[in-house]
């Protein structure tokens, strides 16, 4: 299970010269790199399934949570790509203490993901195609936010997981995909990124839809048929993991999220 910050942290320290042999740390920060095309430059990469077809040729330095700390120091890299949440704390502090030149991000918003893709392109020496990509996702999201906009959001709880019972805070950047499509997050005054909730709570909030990851977690919610989405069979299944992964991709997601949403109300 995934755990997220729930603030933008940015921290760039680049070498005198370009990096060339860069190990990303972050399955979603690997594709970002894919979508600026400085694919070439990557050396070592953390696994998490099924890479993109771009990426299937280079080196794994372990999975979440689980960094193989030699075979990253074999790859000798000159940028680390990190994403906090996919390093234990331990292994963040070993990697700090190499002093290894190193980007650090994760966005909250899908304003600040933009942000962070032209950041990102200006580490990697591609700022121009950063500010490309970065331009395409702002106008990408200002079209969702005017097609879904709603005056009244639909109250949706969003399940990370279901023993023990976890959903997202209200910093959380999928909290923010709901917001974009008219949606709000039932749990968004809980400033945790993957705050654990009791049924009561939930059954107390009386979302008008539940989204959960698979469809034994959604048959659960049938035992309690006075809440507004089960009563009304607003039970959405999210097949997409792209909403997951924040990258370039995840406005595509997001408006996938958002068509479900629609054809469910």
């Amino acid at each position: 299970m995934r755990f997220w910050l729930a603030a933008l942290l940015l921290s760039v320290s680049l070498p005198g010269l370009a990096a060339s042999r860069v190990v990303s740390l972050s399955p979603s920060l690997s594709e970002m790199v894919v979508e600026l095309g400085a694919a070439d430059l990557l050396v070592g990469r953390l696994d998490a399934g099924e890479p993109l077809p771009e990426l299937a040729g280079v080196p794994s330095v372990g999975r979440y949570g689980q960094l193989d700390m030699e075979r990253l120091l074999s790859l000798q890299p000159d940028l680390l790509l990190l994403w906090p949440a996919s390093v234990g704390v331990a292994q963040r502090e070993q990697l700090r203490r190499l002093n290894i030149p190193t980007y650090t991000a994760e966005p909250a918003s899908l304003d600040q993901l933009a942000d962070q893709v032209e950041a990102l392109a200006v580490a990697l020496e591609r700022p121009q195609r950063g500010k490309e990509l970065a331009t395409q996702l702002r106008q990408r999201l200002s079209q969702l936010r005017e097609r879904y906009r709603r005056d009244v959001p639909v109250r949706v709880f969003y399940q990370v997981w279901d023993q023990p019972l976890y959903t997202i805070g209200g910093g959380q950047i999928i909290s923010d995909a709901l917001a974009v499509c008219g949606a709000s997050n039932v749990f968004d005054d809980l400033k945790l990124p993957a705050p654990q909730v009791s049924i009561e709570s939930v059954l107390q909030r009386n979302p008008e839809v539940i989204i959960a990851s698979t469809q034994a977690q959604l048959d659960a919610w049938k035992a309690w048929p006075q809440v507004d989405a089960v009563k009304h069979g607003r039970l959405l299944l999210l097949a997409d993991k792209g909403l997951e992964r924040p990258s370039g991709q995840m406005l595509e997601a997001t408006a996938r999220l958002c068509e479900q949403l629609i054809k469910a109300l």
